[in-house]
Parts: C-alpha cells; sequence; structure tokens
C-alpha cells in the first residue's frame, strides 16, 4: 500500500483486512483505536482497492472490446454449451442471434463508456494545464456583471417615471405565497423534464467511495488527510454538505436555521424554472419576475464542478472557490457526483433516504465507510425521530386557518382539501394533547400530566385520523411547498415590524400576531430572560414555521406499526406538552443502505461492544452473518505506556460502588475526594475526572466546597469545570492547557490542573487530552443511562420482545450495560493519541471488575488493566 510514511504493523494489518472485505463485497466492522492513524489506513486501504478495481475493469473492457472488433465470439463456456437452448423451447439461432446481439450491445455500451471517460478525463486535463480557460471564463463573468448592472441602472431609471405602476406590483408579489395548482402524483403520469436535452447530466456514476462521518470538522481533517496522502494528487473527491455549509448567497444565509435556508433556496430555483416557462408564453399575461439566485448558473457550476474533480478541496476551499466563481458550491459540488471517485458527507445526508435521493447519490455497488460510528444506532434513531410541542401544533393551525381565509377565493379545490386535512390533523393532535386548538394554548392547562406511550395504529386511532392517507397527505405538503409558502405569509402580515393596511381581514391578522406573541412568551422560558422581549419575539417569529416540525413528525407517523411509538408527553399546560415519535427499529432504515452497496465498513476508534452493531443493526437489516467481518487491532504504544487499574476502594477502605442509592453518601464523596487528593500529589500535568452527570458534578463539587477538600486539591492542581453551554467549552479548553504549560515550566507548588467533566458531555468526544493535557483519567462510578425514561423503557421493551437472549441475559440488560461501556470507552481513550503519548487510566467501582463488564473495555485497554483490591497497591503502581 502506498503510505506517506513507514506505516506501523497494525496500519498495514488495518489496510489488508479493509483491502479484503471491499474485495469480496462484506460488511465490516472495524476498531483501530485513535491516535493510530486511522484517516490514513482508511484512506490508503481504500483507494488502493479502488485503483486496483478500476484497472482490472479496464483490462475486461479492452478484452471485450478487443473480442468485438475481431468479430470472434465472447461466448463463455456456459453459454455456449450445445442444446442449453432447447430448454426454452427455441431454436439455437434465436439463442444465438439473441446472444449475439446481446455481445453486440455490451461492446457498443463499453465503447461508449470509454468515449465518455475519455472526454471526462481530456476536459480535466485541460483544466488542470490550461490557465487560459479559468481566465476565460473570469473575463466573461465580468462583462455579464456590468451588462446586468446596466440594465438594472436603466430598470431604474423607467421605474421612477412611472409611479402609478409601482402600486399594482406590490399587490403581484403577493402571488408567491400562493399555492400552485397541485396534481397527485396518481394524476401526473407524464412528468416534464426539466432540461434533457444535456447529456452531460445523465452522467454514468463510476465505482467510488462513500465517505462519512459526523460533523463537518472531522469531514474536512479527513479532507486534509487525504491531501497529505500518495493519493492526494490523482484523487477525484468532492465534499459535500449542508446548504448552512455551502450557500454563497449572503441574503439566504442571513437565515441561518437550516430550514428556512433549505426553503428559500428551493423558491429561489422553483422561480428559475417557472422563469423560463413563463418566457415561453409570452402571449399569456407575463408573470412578476421573482427572485432567482444569481448564483445558480448551469454553466458556472459545470466550471465548479471540474474546478472540483481537478484537484482535492475541503469545503473551506470550496467555498471561497464559488464565492470568486460566483458558482453554488451545493449544487456545483452534487454535479460533481457522478465522476468522483471518493465523496466526502456528513452522516444524515446518507443515512436519511429523502437526503439522499435529493443530493442525487446512488449506492447501487458502491462502497460506504461510516466513521466515528461508535454512535451508528443512536444517530439513525435520532435522524428517524420527531417531536412537536403543543404551541407549534396551535400555532400551525392558527396560521394555516388564517391563510386558508385570506385566499379562500385564489385556492384551487384540490389545495382546499388538502389544507382541511392538515388543519384537522393537526386539530386532532391538540386534542390528544387534552387541549382546544382554538384557545391559547399557554392558559390551557393538562389535566392528566405524565407520560404516555402508544404504537404507531393505536395513535392514529386514538385521534380519529385513520382514516386519512397519510403518505398522500406528506407527499403533497413536500410538493406543494406549504409551510414555505405559510412562512412568506407570516413573515408578512405576523411581524410586528409590517404595518398593514387595517381592514377586516387584517384585524383577523393582528389577532394572529398577539397570539404568536403569547405563544413566543410561553413557549421560551428561558429565552425571555435574556434578551429585551421584542427582539426575542421578532427572531422568533423569523426563525420557526411551525408547520415545518410538524411535516416531519407526519413523515414518521409513516413507518411501519412495529418499528416506532408515539410518546404522548403531557406537562402542566398544552403548549408546553408534546408528541414524540420514537423510532425503535433503526435497521428498517439500514437495511437500504447494505442491501444497495457493494460493501459497508462501520469504523471507529473504540467500537466495543460489537454486538449491538451485529444484532440490532445489521442481522435486523437482514445482513446474511456470514458476509460481516470484524476487525480490531491493537494500540501502537509499548504497554508499559498505559496503566489501566480497576480501584475497588478508597484510602479509608471505604468500598467504592456509585450506585443512584450510596453515591450521595457523604462517605463516598468523601472518599472520591481523598483518592483525587492523593493522585494530585504524584500526578504531573493534567488530570481529567470523569462524573456520570451534570447534577452529581456539581453535587460532589458542591460537598468538597463545604468540607474544605477543595481548596487542599487547588493547591495542588487548578480546578476546571466543564461548562454547559457548548460556545464555553473552547474557552475552558485553552485556559486549561495554558495553566498546565505555565505549570510546567514555572515548577512550583502547582503542579498542573484539574479539569472535571461529565460523560456524554462536550469534553468526552472528539478532543484530545495529548501528552501533559491527560497524564491522568478518572472515571467516577459506572454512566448508566437514566432506566426511568419512558424512550429507553420502551426500547427495553421492544428489544425483549424482538431479540434472541444472548449468554443468559436479557437484550435489554445488555443493552444498559452496552450504553454503559460505550460511554466510558469514548471517555478514557480520549488520553492517548500518538506513539509516545502515556497515561494512566482509573475507574472507581468495583463493579468494573465484574467479567461481563469487564470484557468490554477495548482489548488493547483490557489486556493491561490491573483490579485493584485496596488503594495502597494501587497508589505505589501510579506513584511509579
Amino acid at each position: 500500500f502506498p503510505f506517506p510514511y513507514t506505516p506501523y504493523r497494525i496500519q498495514e494489518q488495518f489496510m489488508e483486512a479493509l483491502y479484503g472485505a471491499l474485495e469480496a463485497g462484506r460488511v465490516g466492522i472495524f476498531e483501530s483505536p485513535t491516535g493510530t492513524g486511522k484517516s490514513l489506513s482508511l484512506i490508503c486501504g481504500a483507494l488502493s482497492w479502488l485503483r486496483d478495481w478500476e484497472e482490472k475493469r479496464r483490462q475486461e473492457e479492452a478484452r471485450l472490446l478487443a473480442l468485438g472488433a475481431s468479430g470472434q465470439d465472447g461466448l463463455t463456456p456456459q453459454q455456449a454449451r450445445p442444446g442449453s437452448a432447447d430448454t426454452a423451447g427455441e431454436p439455437d439461432w434465436v439463442t444465438a442471434f439473441v446472444q449475439k446481439k446481446e455481445e453486440r450491445d455490451m461492446v457498443d455500451r463499453l465503447k461508449e463508456e470509454q468515449l465518455r471517460r475519455k472526454k471526462r478525463e481530456d476536459r480535466l486535463e485541460k483544466i488542470r494545464h490550461n490557465v487560459q480557460l479559468k481566465y476565460v471564463a473570469k473575463r466573461k463573468r465580468c462583462e455579464e456583471d456590468e451588462a446586468k448592472r446596466l440594465l438594472q441602472l436603466s430598470k431604474e431609471a423607467l421605474s421612477q417615471g412611472a409611479g402609478e405602476g409601482v402600486l399594482d406590483q406590490l399587490d403581484h408579489n403577493e402571488e408567491e405565497l400562493i399555492l400552485a395548482e397541485y396534481e397527485s402524483d396518481d394524476e401526473k403520469k407524464v412528468v416534464s423534464g426539466l432540461e434533457d436535452d444535456d447529456d452531460d447530466l445523465e452522467e454514468e456514476h463510476v465505482t467510488k467511495i462513500y465517505y462519512c462521518s459526523r460533523t463537518h470538522s472531522q469531514l474536512s481533517q479527513f479532507v486534509r488527510e487525504v491531501q497529505k496522502s500518495p493519493f492526494g494528487k490523482d484523487t477525484r473527491l468532492v465534499s459535500l454538505g449542508s446548504r448552512q455549509n455551502l450557500c454563497v448567497n449572503e441574503e439566504v444565509r442571513r437565515l441561518g436555521a437550516l430550514q428556512l435556508i433549505n426553503d428559500r433556496c428551493m423558491e429561489m430555483q422553483k422561480n428559475k424554472h417557472e422563469k423560463k416557462s413563463d418566457e415561453e408564453n409570452e402571449g399569456k399575461k407575463r408573470r412578476v419576475s421573482r427572485t432567482v439566485c444569481p448564483f445558480y448558473s448551469y454553466e458556472q457550476m459545470q466550471f465548479l464542478r471540474d474546478e472540483v474533480l481537478v484537484e482535492v478541496k475541503d469545503i473551506e476551499q470550496l467555498v471561497s472557490l464559488g464565492r470568486e466563481t460566483k458558482a453554488c458550491p451545493y449544487y456545483g459540488s452534487r454535479f460533481a457526483i457522478p465522476a468522483a471517485q471518493l465523496v466526502v458527507l456528513p452522516y444524515h445526508m446518507l443515512l436519511h433516504e429523502p437526503t439522499r435521493n435529493a443530493a442525487g447519490i446512488k449506492l447501487k455497488d458502491q462502497v460506504v465507510i461510516i466513521d466515528e460510528a461508535h454512535n451508528l444506532i443512536d444517530t439513525i434513531t435520532c435522524i428517524h425521530s420527531a417531536e412537536v410541542s403543543g404551541s407549534q401544533l396551535c400555532c400551525a393551525h392558527s396560521q394555516l386557518s388564517q391563510y386558508m381565509e385570506r385566499y379562500r377565493k385564489r385556492l384551487k379545490a384540490k389545495n382546499l382539501m388538502y389544507i382541511k386535512q392538515i388543519l384537522y390533523l393537526l386539530e386532532r393532535f391538540v386534542a390528544m394533547l387534552g387541549g382546544n386548538v382554538n384557545q391559547n394554548p399557554g392558559c390551557q392547562a393538562v389535566s392528566q400530566t405524565g407520560t404516555v406511550l402508544k404504537s404507531i395504529n393505536d395513535f392514529l386511532f386514538q385521534s380519529q385520523i385513520d382514516n386519512i392517507n397519510l403518505f398522500k397527505v406528506q407527499r403533497y405538503c413536500e410538493k406543494s411547498l406549504i409551510s414555505r409558502k405559510l412562512f412568506g405569509f407570516v413573515e408578512r402580515y405576523g411581524g410586528p415590524a409590517s404595518a398593514v393596511k387595517t381592514n377586516k381581514e387584517n384585524q383577523k391578522l393582528a389577532g394572529l400576531q398577539n397570539f404568536l406573541l403569547t405563544l413566543q412568551q410561553g413557549s421560551d422560558k428561558e429565552g425571555t430572560s435574556q434578551s429585551p422581549p421584542v427582539e426575542a419575539e421578532h427572531d422568533h417569529l423569523r426563525a420557526a414555521s411551525p408547520l415545518m416540525q410538524i411535516e416531519g413528525f407526519l413523515l414518521a407517523l409513516t413507518n411501519a406499526n412495529q418499528d416506532g411509538r408515539v410518546i404522548l408527553n403531557r406537562q402542566g399546560t398544552v403548549g408546553q406538552s408534546s408528541l414524540k415519535f420514537l423510532l425503535l427499529n433503526p435497521a428498517v432504515h439500514f437495511a437500504k443502505v447494505v442491501e444497495e452497496c457493494r460493501a459497508v465498513i462501520i469504523a471507529g476508534g473504540t467500537m466495543q461492544p460489537v454486538a449491538d452493531f451485529r444484532e440490532q443493526l445489521l442481522c435486523c437489516a437482514g445482513v446474511d452473518p456470514a458476509r460481516v467481518v470484524e476487525f480490531s487491532c491493537g494500540h501502537v504504544i509499548p504497554p508499559e505506556n498505559i496503566l489501566p487499574i480497576i480501584l475497588c476502594s478508597g484510602p479509608s477502605n471505604q468500598q467504592l460502588e456509585f450506585t443512584y442509592q450510596t453515591r450521595d453518601l457523604p462517605q463516598m464523596m468523601d472518599e472520591t475526594g481523598r483518592i483525587l487528593c492523593n493522585l494530585c500529589n504524584v500526578i504531573p500535568g493534567g488530570v481529567v475526572c470523569f462524573f456520570p452527570s451534570y447534577e452529581y458534578e456539581k453535587q460532589v463539587y458542591g460537598h468538597w466546597e463545604k468540607t474544605g477538600l477543595l481548596c487542599r486539591l487547588a493547591a495542588k492542581k487548578k480546578i476546571f469545570q466543564e461548562p454547559k453551554k457548548a460556545n464555553q467549552v473552547e474557552q475552558v479548553l485553552v485556559e486549561y492547557a495554558k495553566c498546565i504549560k505555565r505549570c510546567s515550566q514555572t515548577g512550583g507548588q502547582m503542579t498542573g490542573a484539574l479539569l472535571l467533566s461529565v460523560v456524554g458531555g462536550k469534553m468526552s468526544e472528539g478532543i484530545n487530552f495529548s501528552d501533559d493535557l491527560g497524564r491522568c483519567v478518572i472515571m467516577v462510578g459506572m454512566p448508566y443511562p437514566n432506566i426511568k425514561s419512558p424512550e429507553l423503557q420502551e426500547k427495553m421493551t421492544w428489544l425483549d420482545k424482538t431479540m434472541p437472549r444472548a449468554a443468559g441475559q436479557a437484550p435489554s440488560r445488555v443493552l444498559i450495560e452496552n450504553l454503559c461501556m460505550k460511554a466510558v470507552n469514548q471517555s478514557i481513550g480520549r488520553a492517548i493519541r500518538h506513539q509516545k503519548d502515556f497515561a494512566s487510566i482509573l475507574l472507581l467501582d468495583h463493579r468494573y471488575a465484574r467479567p461481563a463488564i469487564f470484557n468490554k473495555l477495548p482489548q488493547w485497554i483490557r489486556e493491561r488493566t490491573q483490579v485493584k483490591p485496596a488503594f495502597g497497591s494501587a497508589f505505589a503502581e501510579l506513584r511509579k
């Protein structure tokens, strides 16, 4: 395997196993501890396979074409077996003719493909070497801009002379709020092709690798690794992202919320296509021209596509290129998908089928690599779950009925029918929460509070909506863009800023406006205290069109009955109550991916415990167990660089067991403090201590403050606490690192810093405590999830019903243990980041020594773990 430096032995093993899995078309679960160069191994292993695969294809094509050219029969032995045709009752010559024709077609197809590929390679080659092309394109853009400006000026000059025309136009502007005539799919057998004449659009999808990870920063990091790798020069790579990350139209970017950006963008495109058809119907009354996006230009986006394919670019480079070339990076990058060899994209774009189809991602026979996949099951569950609050339901109902009243005369019957159905749904949903849709949700108290779980069918029957075809309603919402129209309507008439002429209708609207404000005050308990109320109200009106949320919930209700549950959460008032859809079976949404792909690789730093991937995800998705391969490699550090200890009791022989019952006892908190004091005396640099929850961390901290233990700790280490707000994390980390550096240089009484963190919080994932930042990681107790949460209980019941018992343990019990150990493994893996790093890991709880739990530690940590019944010997080891 080509590699930028001499690879570690485990990297070679990783790449060999990966290559094998891709070649054999397997589903692989790959574990390689962070700090072992996993990204590079993935890149070099997968791209080596791709290169060999392309080479093999080329040779095979060349062979077939040669045969075709020489007019020989390229018949394989089994095709040419005599008498094979008689079985179908056809004479031999017919069969032979058909076979010949198939071969000829195949040869023609290969020739065409070759031609296409040649054309594409020539084009990219030309761009690589031809700087002139770029300048021509640039000059053309400048001229176009100039022409546009002059046109604009002349328009303005004209309009100043025509004052009366302007008034007429204002009313026209309302046109875009009215729903277009809607035909359902059954009626619309003929779909008009928009730009079918362009053969470039239907480009073949070459065999490629889809690489996805969780966050945009992880993806950027991956792209930079590709740039550094031996494949950096000649790989066609494209990065996909959300419009939030890729949009270069400032006006749209300013909307802030993803949903709004998406809708605004879609609307501008729709305008573009309508404009085309308007110009053709010149004879009919011309519509007013509406805004289209200046960056959505086909030519410029093709130019951008080629630039992207010529040289590997990450998201930031893509955006700046888009700004410079005046081309939309979001769509330009999509144009590059068919020809790309490596497509880098965030999780949800790949795992959520509607998003996948919208982006033009075709998985048939492709390779998918899902990195950072330790949370894959939760991720799929989250992407497909949805929640709506009572206040959103009431608000949407109010907005939609106002909308219907205002435009009743202008709306076609089909539209009215669907709007009435949606209104009815909203009314029934609110009734299910125990409220009335026509009263202020903030003032209606709920009689029976609490949480109720229902199967989808029960929910549909009890809310009396089982006679409505949700699939059709959902498709209507999607196609008619009703939530977008509604948002525009509320934006125009609902905002406090817009002064509207008062007539009967507008008095109704003023009611709507006041209603929206009461909602605002009801629902944003936190929001109003921080900002002056008026601004908050205005922001709220801009930020959320409640119907968009509700569409997500309707879509969720179309899942199969056994795969999910509806949770009715009744709290205080109707406004605070909510309906939530919970997906129980993530496999249904993953099955499509596994079926279509040639191979799927699920990779992560710590994938232990692996069993739940096998059972909940792959078996349920119908993957043949023989197709699944597992690979786990050790760490690159020498064994003596890590000291994991399970500590069963503290300095005063108090047994360490942090259960819900015992962890609040003062003696437990004192013992934890004593352990930390002792450790901080001997451990240099940074110590990171993980607590199971924010609440417990706060409680312990308060207790230590009272007993004076905090002062003793603070003499040796400066104490930092993980902030609850995400935007403060960076600052705390910077301070923490500065303090450690300062202490190591000055060498006084203070030896470093102590960071109190929370499992599953901001610090336990994706942040590296390398070298002096983490010389010791301490885990206080076992971070079991809250077993009382109705959602978890439902998942447990579901697992017990649908999964086989494993090794005498109930699946629900295994789930709880797995969730706990996944969290532990994520947190403790943060300390070792490279070959020369060293750290000690301390697990405070005697329950870690139980075989079932112990075996769920990552192999490279498990092999080196010592169980210490007493504190003395553990302390001696740590000292050394």
